[in-house]
């Protein structure tokens, strides 16, 4: 007969570790369980929405703001943005309405030829890119309306190839006034 002299480990004893489901469990709290009463918990972060961004309202106003500014002679004049100078192949344009969203539209002229010709402002930024020419690039906004109250109104931003901020600037335009903007490649 053979002996053994086997002895079951003597030391430190792990207890099991529980594995996190990815399903939502569907009772969080028993009736008679108050052991997390009073921490706060973050809510749960569904992924499976269909383009997986985050739906934002970008039609609508912010709170704060109930209507454009008064209307006033100097809306009656085109404005000049300013002259740009950049290294860049192309600038991307973007553009929102950063007062009341009121249904200004927009058309967009880059060197005399009409690219966009007819865009709805929104609080949400949209915009394009364009490959620029040597000397100078003039694009301009012409107001096609002034909404339902007062100016046509727009924030823009200008971004070179590598996503940098090369200008910002706002207009406030009657209908039929242009915001203008010249940028020079080198």
């Amino acid at each position: 007969m053979i002996e053994d002299d086997f002895k079951a480990p003597a030391g430190l004893e792990l207890p099991a570790i529980k594995l996190p489901s990815i399903i939502k469990p569907q009772n969080l709290f028993k009736a008679t369980d108050f052991s997390g009463l009073g921490e706060k918990t973050s809510e749960t972060l569904d992924i499976r929405h269909e383009d997986d961004f985050l739906d934002l309202k970008t039609d609508e106003a912010p709170k704060y703001f109930t209507k454009d500014k008064a209307i006033s002679e100097e809306f009656g004049h085109d404005q000049y943005l300013g002259e740009l100078t950049t290294s860049s192949l192309n600038v991307t344009f973007m553009y929102r309405d950063h007062e009341y969203v009121d249904g200004d539209r927009v058309r967009i002229f880059v060197n005399g030829d009409v690219v966009k010709s007819s865009v709805y402002l929104s609080s949400g930024f949209k915009g394009f890119t364009f490959h620029l020419q040597s000397g100078f690039n003039k694009v301009e906004f012409q107001a096609l309306n002034q909404g339902s109250s007062g100016p046509n109104t727009a924030e823009l931003r200008i971004f070179d190839d590598a996503g940098v901020v090369i200008s910002t600037n706002q207009w406030n335009l009657n209908t039929g006034r242009k915001a203008m903007v010249t940028i020079i490649k080198e």
